[in-house]
């Protein structure tokens, strides 16, 4: 099982590749080695033999037979060198000196070289022996073989490939080891993996994938592993929150347009009480509708999926829009509107998006800012940023409930009696996000209390706009 298992390891297979490759190569480089070591050799025994059949073949042109065969005698007589081989014969092959017991057989080749093995008693030594050289006629009808015992050369050859072996078939057993041993490291880890995600399947959205803190690949993936999860238990925990929210949320409208009609039929009433019964749950129903339009605005927003794709757009003359359509409302409710938009500061953005997110916080601030009272709307760019704030006089919010007011559903306890889902911020948390803009709620600057939305958009490269003071 554990064999299998190394074989279906990627990268066990890429280190047996790569044990395969160094192999070829290192077999090919040994026999480079084997090779050169070999031809050096040859040539080394080839360019002696050559060198002394030339000597003797002018020892003999120079002094005559009676020096030659004494240069031979003094060569393989004792303490000679016994890979050195002599011989010198007549027109008959009659031996005249020399180191061998008869005449080489066989064939030279054209330019008079013999490859030869000599049996037990073919030379004077008794050994078997195998012998290249030269055969060369001399004048006078005499001939001369001069050659070299290449049985050490042999030797020499045998222990060069059983060195080159030696070194080659433990390179490929570590090379083996070292594949296993990656393997099983390897395996190890992605099974730490797999068994993670072998609980989170089964339930243990907590689980998390353990670094080893060595900043590998394996540690990044983990670490994306775990960011990824981390955002699915934060998308399964908000999906647990709205749906228990909108159980709760929902149960209230529908209760109350089921109890409406069914007091209207229990007590048989006149036309105009069921007429009040239906327009009592056409205004819960509006409630319902309200909602799923709020959740399906969000959602779109959150997910960056709108048909119509993010555009050049003039976040002041859409604040100014929004100032004209509010301020009769707020004046109504006897509260001061006023706005300040800088010229022409331009986003990329979505109009319909944006002007219901900004009319959100407009509605808010109406509905929770006291009579009399004051609103403020600006359009501004600092820096790189074009900033939408608005303020009000109204309660405001604890600083530590404005991180958790932007999430779906929630209400504060001072919203409760007021009518609406506790969607409104969190819509405009995730138009802020689909348009890559910061979200922040602080300390209005309009008296003791109140609350500061700022919106910071990324201001529309090549926009020639003016940076405010």
């Amino acid at each position: 099982m554990l064999t299998l298992s190394l074989f279906r390891n990627s990268i066990f297979r890429v280190a047996i590749l790569y044990l395969l490759l160094l192999s070829a190569t290192l077999l090919a480089l040994l026999g480079f080695v084997y090779w050169s070591t070999s031809n050096l050799i040859d040539h080394q025994a080839n360019e002696t033999v050559e060198a002394e059949i030339q000597g003797l073949a002018e020892q003999y042109r120079d002094e005559g037979l009676s020096r030659l065969v004494e240069v031979i005698e003094e060569r393989t007589g004792p303490g000679s060198d016994r890979e050195s081989i002599y011989l010198l014969a007549d027109q008959e092959r009659h031996l005249l000196a020399g180191n061998l017991a008869t005449w080489p057989k066989g064939e030279p080749s054209s330019n008079g070289w013999l490859r030869m093995q000599l049996p037990h008693g073919d030379d004077a030594s008794g050994a078997a022996r195998t012998v290249v050289g030269r055969m060369l006629e001399l004048t006078g009808g005499l001939h001369l073989f001069v050659g070299r015992d290449i049985q050490e050369h042999n030797r020499f050859r045998t222990i060069v490939a059983e060195a080159l072996a030696s070194t080659l078939i433990p390179a490929i057993l570590l090379g083996l080891a070292g594949g296993v041993l990656i393997g099983r490291y390897n395996q190890r880890r992605v099974d730490a993996v797999s068994a993670i995600g072998d609980q989170i399947i089964k339930g243990d959205l907590s689980r998390r994938v353990s670094l080893s803190g060595t900043g590998d690949e394996f540690d990044r993936l983990a670490q994306m592993i775990n960011d990824m999860l981390d955002r699915i238990e934060t998308l399964m925990a908000g999906m647990s929150l709205v749906t228990d929210s909108l159980a709760h949320d929902l149960r209230s409208p529908l209760t109350r347009a089921r109890s409406s009609i069914e007091l209207a039929l229990r007590k048989g009433s006149d036309a105009r009480a069921y007429r009040r019964a239906l327009e009592q749950t056409a205004s819960e129903l509006e409630i319902i509708l309200r909602t799923f339009e709020s959740l399906i605005n969000i959602a779109q927003a959150e997910a960056g999926v709108r048909r119509l794709s993010l555009e050049e757009l003039d976040l002041s003359a859409l604040g100014n829009d929004l100032l004209e359509v509010y301020q009769p409302i707020a004046e109504d409710a006897g509260l001061a509107l006023s706005g300040e938009a800088g010229p022409s500061l331009k986003i990329k953005g979505h109009r319909q998006l944006l002007g219901q997110a900004i009319a959100n916080l407009l509605d808010n601030a109406i509905k929770y800012t006291p009579a009399p009272g004051q609103i403020a709307l600006a359009v501004q760019q600092r820096g790189d940023v074009v900033m939408l704030t608005i303020d009000d006089s109204g309660p405001g919010i604890p600083p530590a409930d404005r991180e958790r007011v932007l999430q779906r559903f929630v209400r504060l306890d001072d919203s409760r009696g007021t009518p609406g889902g506790g969607l409104g911020l969190s819509l405009v948390a995730a138009v802020a996000k689909l348009h890559g803009a910061s979200i922040e709620l602080s300390d209005s600057t309009l008296g003791a209390s109140g609350l500061r939305v700022v919106i910071a958009f990324p201001v529309l490269k090549g926009s020639s706009t003016k940076t405010a003071d």
